[in-house]
């Protein structure tokens, strides 16, 4: 386990104007005195002095908790900003455009049949709206939200235009991005040199981003959505009388996965978006951008591929209807008709501030506070082992290096102004100059470090923004696994922070679009990005209808499914202590053989162990011994024997090497090897003649054919072989 240092958030050392007061604190306090101070010279005229006192509190009031106001790192304008949205600008209730349309329909009819000056009157209701909208936008509030269109539809909901069969999506008119998955790979496992390489193979694929582009990193857990692993368990029968046998195996497959994670589906992609005039400039920075990205992910001895655009689809779709199955083919798309049609669900509902509705289930979107000064590179996988539907997304923007050191200049400088005034301030009271506060200690020092490393270390600097969402049926347990979550965090000196009337912007920017609605993030370098590395342990399963379970993965606790015939190298060895379970290993790996395949299954059993399963399985069994009744034929041949050009000539060579073996000493001579090529063609002409197994020749043609030979070496050799 390796432990990153994190630096300290550099947005709360706020650079300070005059009066050691910031900007905005300057002009808060600059227009609360001008409003102030007239109503008091004006009140005290007429009421008095305390009462103008108090009218001068209650009209500056407002001010000063508007200037000093912050949460989650949004000042108060932003914050109302996202409250006036949710409560009263976007319609909290959003369904299919098919079924808005319908209905839109259907009182249209209702009017018509009623009376024809009724939908007259609503015309000019309309009119009157639109125009009183008009009035409504020359306000304040609408110069604020002049770029915030309504989204009246479940479709409008999910922000992309358009997405092509290639899997580019086009967010809006001048970003594109593409989407990688990829697969996991042995880290925690690994040796710490080994560990130390993938971490810095990841740190520098994070590094080879440069500011034009932003990633998306989405990690994505589902239950109920492994069908490559329910296909694998699905024995079929075969009706050859073992079926209830493979019943029982199929039981037992589905008692294993309950005892791991295969009814979890984990998947993990890398969005990556651009910013271009047209199409054909974005296909060429996207096309370079997918080559470079799967290079150094292979690097890593990561798999990974580009996903098409059913694929995308079928992701968005998963996420956003988890109890549906995706059927989609642009084949079936038609003129003018937009895919978010069949990826989206049937309603949204963002009436709760603090979770929303979407189809039968119940969301909610949460971000990520990092509070510790250090964190482990396992959080990440804490957080992914959990059994329970949870999508976390990685909003990672790069700074330019140049501006990245101007701004921590900054911040340094600040800071000394800081220490400065606290210098000063305690040589007012008459105390020790040397007495800081430690919170200014701490951050001198931090940003000091942090400066070094973006000068003289490969370190660079990003904006980072962490979103979780956890969705459940029933609030009681969407709050258990939010809760869940929250502990692997609090364990980590770290904060799970609920969105607060943000949820739509949390939900569309946890889907793996490259799209972050989101204003909360943090300044992290490349080293404390990549503690959040995702790669645990590698997945040993081959989706194929002749995969074998060989156990359970120690770490994830999935199933284990492989296809010898796939490997480069299919020949296996079991080790184990005594008494560990290697010979029921081997029993279980032949009996899964013989209920899946159709291959053959030959023991060598010197021990005699595995005869009883063989008979269960109406196998033969061989007995080969001085006492048995069961020999072996080593003059056997066929016409593949060997290479088959020369199936007689290779068998003369086994032959020929037995013998050696027979007579003993330095081998046979040149002479003994003559008499026996001469008998070879002989004993086999019979069976080449007419290929039966009753005119198979055995040792005892070979030792009459030799014994017969005019020369004394051939009955030498019949001698020995005796």
């Amino acid at each position: 386990m390796a432990y990153v240092p994190i630096p300290k958030d550099l947005n709360k050392v706020k650079t300070k104007v005059a009066f050691n007061l910031t900007k905005r604190q300057l002009i808060g306090f600059s227009v609360a005195g001008l409003i102030g101070i007239p109503v008091y010279i004006f009140t005290r005229k007429f009421v008095p002095n305390d009462i103008a006192v108090i009218l001068l509190i209650v009209s500056t009031l407002p001010i000063f908790f508007a200037t000093l106001f912050e949460k989650d790192g949004l000042p108060f304008e932003k914050y109302f900003k996202h409250i006036y949205l949710h409560k009263f600008y976007q319609p909290m209730k959003r369904v299919r455009r098919r079924f808005t349309l319908n209905s839109k329909r259907k009182i249209q009819q209702i009017k018509l049949e009623r009376n024809k000056k009724a939908l007259k009157r609503g015309k000019q209701d309309l009119k009157q709206d639109k125009t009183k909208m008009k009035k409504k936008r020359s306000g304040f509030l609408s110069l604020i939200l002049k770029k915030e269109p309504k989204r009246h539809t479940v479709e409008d909901t999910i922000p992309y235009l358009r997405m092509l069969k290639s899997g580019i999506c086009q967010t809006d008119e001048r970003y594109f991005n593409k989407s990688i998955v990829f697969e996991d790979i042995n880290y925690q496992l690994a040796l710490d040199e080994d560990r130390d390489l993938i971490f810095n193979q990841f740190a520098n694929f994070l590094n080879s981003f440069d500011p034009s582009v932003s990633i998306e990193l989405s990690y994505i857990n589902q239950l109920g959505r492994n069908e490559e692993m329910q296909s694998a368990i699905q024995i079929p029968d075969k009706k050859d009388g073992f079926d209830d046998i493979r019943l029982e195996f199929r039981e037992m497959l589905k008692s294993q996965i309950v005892k791991g994670n295969n009814g979890l589906k984990k998947s993990k992609y890398v969005t990556f978006t651009v910013e271009a005039d047209n199409m054909e400039q974005a296909i060429s920075k996207l096309e370079r951008l997918e080559i470079d990205i799967l290079s150094n992910l292979k690097n890593m001895g990561v798999r990974a591929e580009s996903l098409t655009g059913e694929e995308r689809l079928k992701i968005l779709h998963d996420i956003l209807n988890p109890s549906r199955t995706f059927y989609f083919s642009y084949k079936d798309l038609q003129r003018k008709e937009s895919t978010k049609t069949y990826i989206t669900p049937d309603e949204f509902n963002f009436t709760p501030s603090r979770y929303f509705k979407f189809g039968k289930f119940i969301g909610a979107t949460s971000h990520f506070q990092i509070l510790a000064s250090e964190l482990s590179d396992r959080m990440l996988s804490e957080f992914l082992d959990i059994d329970d539907n949870i999508n976390i997304s990685f909003h990672i923007r790069a700074i330019e290096q140049s501006e990245a050191i101007k701004m921590v200049k900054r911040k340094n400088t600040d800071i000394d102004k800081m220490r400065i005034e606290e210098n000063k301030k305690a040589v007012r009271s008459g105390y020790d100059m040397d007495i800081l506060p430690s919170d200014l200690i701490t951050y001198g020092e931090d940003v000091k470090s942090l400066l070094k490393d973006l000068q003289t270390r490969d370190e660079r600097m990003f904006v980072v923004t962490i979103v979780f969402m956890n969705f459940a049926r029933t609030i009681q347990k969407l709050e258990n696994s939010i809760a869940q979550i929250s502990s692997i965090a609090n364990k980590h000196n770290c904060n799970i922070k609920r969105l607060d009337h943000t949820q739509e912007q949390g939900l569309v920017s946890v889907l793996p679009l490259g799209v972050n609605k989101l204003e909360i993030n943090r300044g992290l370098t490349s080293s404390s990005t990549a503690v959040f590395i995702p790669f645990t342990t590698e997945e040993l399963f081959i989706n194929s209808s002749n995969s074998l379970y060989y156990g359970l993965n120690a770490l994830s606790h999935n199933l284990i499914m492989a296809d010898r015939k796939k490997l480069k190298n299919p020949n296996g060895l079991i080790l184990g202590t005594p008494g560990s379970g290697k010979s029921f290993s081997a029993k279980r790996e032949m009996a899964n053989a013989i209920l899946v395949t159709d291959d053959d299954v030959i023991i060598c059993d010197p021990e005699g162990e595995y005869g009883n399963l063989v008979r269960q399985f109406n196998g033969e069994v061989i007995k080969v011994s001085s006492k048995s009744k069961d020999y072996l034929n080593p003059l056997d041949i066929n016409m593949n024997y060997g290479d088959g050009d020369a199936p007689l000539k290779d068998k003369a060579n086994f032959i020929m090497s037995m013998l050696e073996l027979v007579v003993g000493g330095s081998g046979l001579t040149a002479e003994e090897k003559s008499v026996i090529d001469r008998c070879l063609p002989k004993i086999y002409e019979k069976y080449f003649n007419e290929p039966e197994p009753k005119n198979m020749p055995i040792l005892q043609d070979l030792y009459d054919m030799l014994k017969n030979q005019e020369e004394k070496v051939g009955k030498k050799l019949a001698t020995e072989m005796e």
